[in-house]
């Protein structure tokens, strides 16, 4: 029987959990929860613990200390029965060399029970949804390493998990092969399974993520929903505005530098970049002055937060531990 401590509204949850490598500690006090239908980018600098955190979701890996849940099921209790519900693809995963295509996803197929027409159906589909259905009689070794990685994600979908956890996933992907692993993903998450997904291309996730946990030094220092997280950092420092006026920009730039609440502007290709303390309300209060005083307003846009940035403001605001904590006691 799954643990007290289970809730099966989360495709995956994690309390606690930490990971030691001798004096290191990898992982530290991760806390998690995804529901299901949800694509979660787990983003961090390398070394922030993401590949130590996907190894222990996928069971391949015993922590140090905490729990994991997936889909209510203790991984540590039962992990069999965890396995049958995940899919774990691992950074740069080989392929076997000496197999064809239809081959080697025929032989991963059989392991997970199926047979007969069921099995070349369903090698079928994958081969199709992960646009490799042209090169079934392919020998693996002939492949790419984006193709690789391509077969590499059927044979993950082959016995439909309700998770998945990708780790550089789109590793070597050509830019079309990457805005088909998107499509990819999103629709898996419209079927109702879980995506956690890992990448440093930051752009990708946040193009494909639903909801984002930021990584440092084995710690989670961020999480929610990307648009959520996106403002809160967005807001930390005031708006950061874009605005265009026809003509010669100076004016603009001195009318900014003279204005209280707002930063002096940067002309950039785009426009003249500035932030501005408060809300909706000087925003509109900023662009009625700017007409005022005589200024002809082309657009003035707020310009969104991006995960870079994100990524960049934490690794300045957080601070790192001079020596890790200690375990809890009596575990």
């Amino acid at each position: 029987m799954p643990s007290a401590h289970a809730d099966s509204a989360h495709a995956v949850e994690t309390r606690d959990l930490r990971v030691d490598y001798g004096e290191r500690v990898a992982v530290d006090g991760l806390s998690l929860s995804v529901p299901p239908g949800e694509v979660f980018g787990l983003v961090g600098p390398n070394g922030a613990g993401k590949t130590s955190s996907f190894k222990v979701l996928a069971t391949l890996m015993r922590p140090t200390y905490g729990d994991v849940f997936i889909g209510g099921i203790d991984i540590a209790l039962r992990p069999e029965a965890a396995r049958r519900r995940l899919g774990y693809m691992p950074d740069l995963a080989p392929a076997a060399s000496d197999l064809k295509v239809w081959e080697f996803l025929d032989l991963f197929a059989a392991a997970h029970g199926l047979g007969g027409d069921a099995k070349r159906q369903r090698v079928g589909e994958c081969l199709e949804r992960v646009g490799l259905d042209d090169r079934a009689g392919a020998m693996c070794k002939e492949l790419s390493r984006g193709m690789t990685q391509r077969l590499v994600l059927a044979k993950v979908l082959l016995h439909r998990p309700s998770l998945y956890l990708l780790d550089e996933p789109a590793s070597g992907m050509d830019p079309t092969s990457r805005a088909a692993l998107r499509e990819t993903l999103r629709s898996l998450a419209a079927e109702g399974a879980s995506v956690i997904v890992s990448s440093h291309i930051l752009t990708e996730l946040e193009d494909m993520c639903t909801m984002v946990g930021f990584m440092r030094e084995g710690r989670l220092v961020d999480s929610g929903s990307v648009a959520d997280v996106l403002a809160r950092h967005a807001g930390a420092a005031g708006r950061t505005l874009l605005a265009n006026v026809l003509g010669d920009p100076s004016p603009l730039l001195q009318f900014l530098d003279e204005r209280e609440g707002t930063s002096p502007g940067a002309a950039t290709p785009a426009g003249v970049e500035f932030t501005l303390a408060g809300g909706d309300a000087d925003q509109a209060d900023l662009l009625a002055a700017m007409v005022a005083a005589g200024l002809r307003v082309k657009s003035l846009a707020e310009r969104r937060a991006t995960m870079e940035q994100v990524l960049l403001d934490l690794e300045t605001r957080t601070a790192s531990p001079t020596q890790p904590p200690p375990l809890p006691p009596n575990r």
